[in-house]
């Protein structure tokens, strides 16, 4: 009775807000509760098993998002994510007109287009401004069909943000549902891309060093790491590979 008197007269945005800062304080006091720390490494399994999920952001999480955040203006107009709209909405905001949610099987109440990115028959073509493609391409067998499929339905002059996994552990979730086929490096995501985009309306970047990924295999989060420990860039150690691609206003199609 009492919860849903409070549901009633506390509005939903200040009890979002409050759940949120209450599962801060509680990933707080699991890391200080935690015997684990970032110097205790002489273990064979990791601290956190879900990504560091339970201790805060996940790695890969802090430069998928730092990635978006750079290309904040390309998510507008009519865009397409995949399984939610989570980034959409958070990058895009006002910009945004229009979100479809892309997910390979039924049963996500989200999803808009039910389709396997290979064959990608139910997506029309020339339809989205933007489409924020990640974590997606390394459960895609056929990504030469993958890729065409993307800039298909790209409009002229769209642009889809993609990123992909480099150093990281296998999903044992995804893999199961779905085969986890591939992890990439800046020159074979870039490659691949290249056979469909033209290689001047593409641009990619790898993020990470050797304590980034470190960490992210051991479980840690990115609240155990400094910002300038996660920032640091080493080329031979990429955590995370993204790409940003522009379809061209003309340009045949592959």
């Amino acid at each position: 009775m009492a919860k849903d008197l409070l549901k009633r007269i506390i509005p939903f945005p200040v009890r979002r807000w409050v759940r949120a800062q209450l599962l801060r304080l509680g990933r707080l006091i699991r890391r200080f509760r935690s015997r684990a720390n970032i110097g205790s490494l002489r273990r064979t399994t990791p601290v956190s098993a879900n990504w560091g999920w339970s201790r805060g952001q996940p790695v890969n999480r802090y430069y998928i998002e730092k990635f978006l955040a750079e290309h904040a203006e390309d998510v507008r107009g009519h865009v397409l994510e995949f399984a939610d709209d989570a980034y959409a909405r958070k990058f895009g905001g006002a910009k945004v007109t229009k979100v479809e949610v892309l997910d390979r099987q039924e049963g996500n109440a989200q999803a808009t287009i039910v389709a396997d990115l290979a064959r990608g028959e139910q997506i029309p073509s020339d339809t989205f401004d933007c489409i924020i493609c990640t974590q997606v391409l390394q459960y895609v067998y056929d990504l030469q069909a993958a890729i065409r499929t993307l800039y298909r339905v790209l409009k002229p002059g769209g642009v889809v943000l993609v990123t992909t996994p480099g150093i990281q552990r296998i999903d044992p979730e995804g893999n199961a549902l779905w085969g986890e086929c591939w992890h990439f490096t800046t020159l074979s995501l870039r490659r691949l891309f290249e056979e469909v985009f033209p290689k001047d309306h593409l641009s990619s970047k790898a993020y990470g060093n050797v304590l980034a990924a470190t960490a992210f295999l051991y479980g840690f989060a990115r609240e155990d790491l400094r910002g300038k420990d996660l920032d640091y860039p080493d080329s031979d150690y990429e955590v995370s590979i993204t790409l940003r691609a522009v379809k061209p206003q003309s340009f045949p199609k592959p």
